[in-house]
């Protein structure tokens, strides 16, 4: 009867020592086992990715509001310089067909 008793006290007090070596994972904090605190976490996050992309659109309107508004001051650019050759060309020509109408006129005039 001691030897049972030994042996079943050896049992014991091996099964107490390998439960106190086992290996404990932690516990996750109480705040994170709720849903609710998931979803708030999950609807952050979105109003952070939405407030994020509301303002790369803004930047990117803006940027092409600013290249629309360089690309019609080129255009306007481009059309002065191109009415003030015209405008230069057409002086030339009546200067040119003023000079040759003289030349005309005083050759019949010989």
């Amino acid at each position: 009867m001691k030897k049972q008793i030994l042996s079943l006290a050896v049992v014991a007090l091996l099964a107490f020592a390998v439960q106190s070596c086992e290996k404990k994972e932690p516990k996750p904090a109480e705040d994170e086992l709720t849903l609710g605190n998931k979803v708030d976490s999950l609807t952050t996050d979105i109003e952070e990715v939405k407030d994020s992309a509301v303002i790369k659109t803004e930047k990117a309107a803006q940027e092409v509001k600013d290249a629309t508004k360089q690309a019609a001051e080129d255009v306007k650019d481009a059309t002065k310089k191109g009415a003030e050759k015209v405008e230069a060309a057409a002086k030339a020509a009546k200067d040119g067909t003023v000079k040759t109408a003289k030349d005309v006129d005083e050759a019949l005039k010989k």
